[in-house]
């Protein structure tokens, strides 16, 4: 079994080497325009795709989101049950079929365009040229019915079904005609190649043809599918660098879960409030212990009027106390005080903070603002739950 474990990684790793190829070349202007139909895009960008394209496109619209994009995944059934109500103009429509023909996603399409809604395809037609697959369009002929209809049916042999009212476009007259309106096309049709229906309602068509399937019968969908997933996340990446999309903004997206706690600001971490062992520099050493002791974090901060000027922590007694003796307690906290402590800021990272943590061989940080105004103290303990210590 172990050789076809190896194959079938191996076809699907060719398939993405070819996509790859694609993109920084015939399928470039493509993949830009489509990039920027979805930056501009003022609502959401709506997957959908049936089966296991479905699946793919539910990981896509996933991926867009936590990355900076708004989308949502739309099934296609559902929507024409009436979750079509969730495209609204202003939206962009991602809609992924292999063949281009599935049925559920073809009947979606006269609402889009009365919509005017952008439509970007993934389908398998070979527009970019590169695959001698065995799942050609060659020489297919294919239709695009737009109608007033909301839900239109479609046949492959070009006529709407009975009960479906519009106009009835084969797929040489559709390419033409779609010339003609818009002469700056992002994927024109070799010229012996009939397009699938999906591909030639697109405004955009993206090539993810393959030469072969991984699975040893050529049925199960496999790297068609790992195709469509990694140009999704292409597309998704793109659009995530393109908005200047950064590890804060990532952060905000990802609040629970292991990778919301690695993320953590110091902000949601920190003693404040009453919970903040804090003195002013007249106080008395033995109201300074007082205090210490009664928030139970080792360490007190000394303000005056509202600015860190300095701290007092349980090292800090155990030295006063070896070298002076019980004359501590005529101390004063300014006295005592070891100044220009080290601080951090509200809007940190918690992996920031373990990290001057461990590189000053301290067990807590002062949280201050710019103006030097004591905000709050986070400690070592607080660290734990971020799984970080």
């Amino acid at each position: 079994m172990k050789p076809i474990g190896e194959n079938v990684v191996r076809i699907e790793a060719e398939a993405l080497r070819a996509l790859a190829d694609r993109i920084g070349g015939p399928m470039a202007a493509a993949f830009q325009r489509a990039v920027d139909l979805m930056f501009s895009c003022a609502g959401r960008v709506v997957v959908t795709g049936m089966g296991k394209s479905g699946l793919i496109a539910r990981k896509i619209a996933a991926t867009l989101s936590s990355t900076g994009t708004p989308a949502l995944y739309l099934h296609p059934v559902e929507a024409l049950h009436g979750d079509l109500g969730m495209v609204v103009r202003g939206d962009v429509v991602l809609a992924l079929s292999a063949s281009g023909e599935t049925e559920e996603i073809l009947a979606l399409l006269a609402t889009i365009k009365r919509l005017r809604v952008p439509l970007i395809a993934m389908t398998g037609d070979e527009i970019c040229g590169g695959n001698d697959s065995s799942k050609s369009t060659k020489g297919r002929a294919t239709s695009v019915v737009i109608g007033r209809e909301e839900n239109p049916r479609f046949s492959r042999t070009g006529r709407a079904r009975s009960g479906a009212t519009g106009v009835v476009f084969a797929a040489g007259k559709a390419q033409e005609s779609k010339a003609a309106g818009r002469s700056a096309r992002s994927t024109p049709a070799p010229s012996t190649q009939a397009w699938s229906t999906l591909a030639a309602a697109a405004d955009v068509t993206l090539d993810c043809s393959i030469a072969q399937e991984a699975c040893s019968l050529g049925l199960a969908p496999t790297a068609s599918t790992t195709t469509m997933l990694a140009l999704g996340d292409a597309l998704a990446v793109t659009l995530s660098e393109k908005r200047g999309f950064k590890e804060e903004d990532f952060a905000n997206l990802h609040p629970g879960g292991k990778l919301g706690k690695r993320l953590a600001r110091v902000e949601s971490l920190m003693h404040s409030g009453d919970a903040l062992p804090r003195v002013k520099p007249q106080t008395k050493m033995p109201d300074v212990i007082y205090e210490m002791s009664r928030k139970k974090l080792g360490v007190a901060a000394v303000v005056d009027k509202e600015k860190l000027v300095g701290i007092i922590s349980d090292g800090d007694l155990r030295r006063l106390l070896e070298k002076r003796g019980k004359d501590v307690l005529d101390l004063t906290a300014g006295e005592a005080m070891t100044r220009d402590p080290k601080t951090i800021g509200a809007d940190e990272f918690a992996a920031t903070a373990l990290a001057l943590m461990e590189e000053k061989k301290i067990t807590s940080l002062m949280v201050v603002d710019r103006a030097g105004k004591l905000q709050g103290i986070v400690h070592l303990h607080d660290l734990w739950s971020t799984e970080l210590v």
